[in-house]
């Protein structure tokens, strides 16, 4: 029960090695975009790799071998995904979320924050993180697609769009 054989533990050692090995040159080719930070496609594929990685590790059945070649087509597959979503809006769309807008010039968008599932006090606590006392001293709070608020501050009056090009924000009215 808590001791197999010195083989078992010689072969997670050796297997555990390399699988890790395998592993991390795979991120490292694959690009900075599987180490970016998460979107919901990008997390199942984290967790896929991490379940991989387990298998290959405890599981006598699979060979470092065929670890590899999963851990290859899992990262294969994100980036395909992401080649796609970059040279196609409609597939975009399809494997990723829109950022929303939760305030704006100040006032909470309660619509935008029920729907996310986001608390006043979680919005209120990314206007404490950067600086902000007042949420009217910031022009808007945004939910981005990794699950990260970002605070967009009061830097000047101007109309113009800017960083909230792509924010999907229904619930403000025209001012």
């Amino acid at each position: 029960m808590f001791f197999d054989s010195w083989f078992g533990l010689l072969r997670v050692l050796v297997v555990g090695t390399f699988a890790y090995a395998a592993l991390v040159l795979l991120l490292r080719v694959s690009g900075k975009r599987t180490l970016a930070k998460l979107n919901a496609f990008d997390l199942i594929v984290t967790v896929a790799l991490g379940s991989t990685l387990a298998t290959v590790l405890l599981s006598k059945s699979v060979a470092l071998v065929e670890g590899i070649v999963a851990f290859a087509l899992l990262a294969g597959l994100q980036y395909l995904v992401a080649w796609f979503a970059v040279r196609s809006p409609g597939f975009s769309d399809l494997v990723k979320s829109e950022p929303t807008l939760l305030l704006h010039r100040g006032r909470l968008l309660e619509g935008a924050m029920r729907a996310q599932r986001v608390t006043r006090a979680e919005v209120f606590a990314a206007l404490r993180g950067s600086g902000a006392a007042e949420p009217e001293q910031v022009a808007a709070v945004v939910l981005e697609t990794d699950g990260s608020l970002s605070v967009i501050r009061n830097a000047s009056r101007s109309e113009g769009i800017g960083t909230l090009e792509g924010v999907q924000a229904a619930d403000v009215e025209a001012s």
